[in-house]
């Protein structure tokens, strides 16, 4: 697996890692077994890069990522996240970056993970309730402290990322980022890490996968699939963005690789600042997604993806709700 710095300075990390959302939550129906062992084979395929969030599942996701790294734990970069506060109705959401809150969840989330350190704590979401500035104060507390390693943010302004590395050195942020999800592009948080010296994390790199060219007909998404309600995923624009999807197989397929593979090489040669995360709970999809960081991209394979997939294409927007993200 090839290696990167993640941001000015900082440590090596696989260019691919692996996103564990879907493992618990969001995307059908759970296998903790079949999730474990592709965590294990992402281990030794060298995908060292290990993402998850105290949100997902209510924290079982962290737990079951914690289980899997038993006797594994120097061999992943572990990335969680704090912010996105649940309740007891499962589509509430509160976000909070106070200080105080900051320590508690980085505490629960070490006795859930079963580990001594994180390597990357992220801002999952931007409070605007409480200055960036005491948030980043705080999460530079858990560095000094030993309890964090490397931090960041996610879904972070521009000037909000600014900001925040101004009060302590941020190490990565993390963005949708993928052909059809471009906003990070426009709105100039993608300049910013770059003129600060900041990786960029890549999530959904394949369009929650839908850039795999899998995904056919919206009715076939189970009733609890995150997707099935998805402004991307309903009505017209699925039709839409169905037709752009297409075209990059077509262009996959005169390549002589897979879809999902040609959008992750895209990522990965946007810069050597850039590290999708894919997610998946299957090891033949893990398999897939690894093997792209050997899938060399020309400058006119890239101009063409330019042309199908300029920044505004996809139809709809990446959230029913947009209001917690860019903030």
């Amino acid at each position: 697996m090839k290696r990167r710095p993640l941001g000015a300075g900082g440590p090596l990390v696989s260019v691919i890692g692996l996103g564990c959302m879907g493992m618990s939550e969001f995307y059908g129906t759970r296998d903790d077994a079949e999730s474990v062992a592709t965590i294990h084979r992402a281990l030794d395929l060298g995908v060292e890069m290990i993402d998850t969030a105290d949100m997902y599942g209510s924290g079982d996701n962290e737990s079951l990522v914690g289980r899997a790294l038993k006797g594994r734990r120097d061999r992943a970069f572990l990335a969680t996240k704090f912010a996105i506060v649940r309740g007891d109705d499962p589509g509430a959401r509160a976000i909070d970056g106070r200080p105080a809150y900051v320590r508690a969840a980085c505490d629960a989330s070490l006795k859930r993970l079963g580990v001594d350190h994180i390597d990357l704590y992220y801002q999952h979401r931007v409070d605007t309730q409480t200055p960036i500035e005491e948030t980043a104060g705080a999460l530079g507390e858990l560095v000094a402290a030993g309890k964090v390693r490397y931090i960041g943010l996610s879904e972070a302004s521009a000037d909000t990322i600014r900001r925040a590395h101004a009060t302590h050195p941020v190490a990565a942020v993390q963005n949708e980022w993928s052909l059809w999800s471009r906003d990070l592009e426009i709105n100039g948080q993608l300049e910013a890490a770059r003129e600060l010296g900041i990786a960029t994390v890549a999530y959904s790199p394949l369009g929650r996968g839908f850039l795999t060219g899998a995904i056919r007909d919206p009715k076939d998404f189970a009733p609890d699939d995150y997707r099935a309600s998805s402004p991307r995923f309903t009505g017209e624009n699925f039709a839409k963005n169905l037709v752009l999807v297409e075209r990059v197989e077509a262009l996959a397929r005169a390549k002589g690789c897979e879809p999902g593979q040609l959008a992750l090489a895209w990522l990965l040669a946007r810069g050597d600042d850039v590290f999708p995360i894919p997610g998946t709970k299957r090891r033949t999809l893990l398999e897939q997604n690894v093997a792209a960081a050997d899938v060399e991209m020309t400058p006119d394979e890239m101009a063409e993806l330019e042309r199908i997939f300029p920044p505004d294409a996809a139809a709809g927007a990446r959230y029913a709700d947009m209001s917690f993200v860019n903030r």
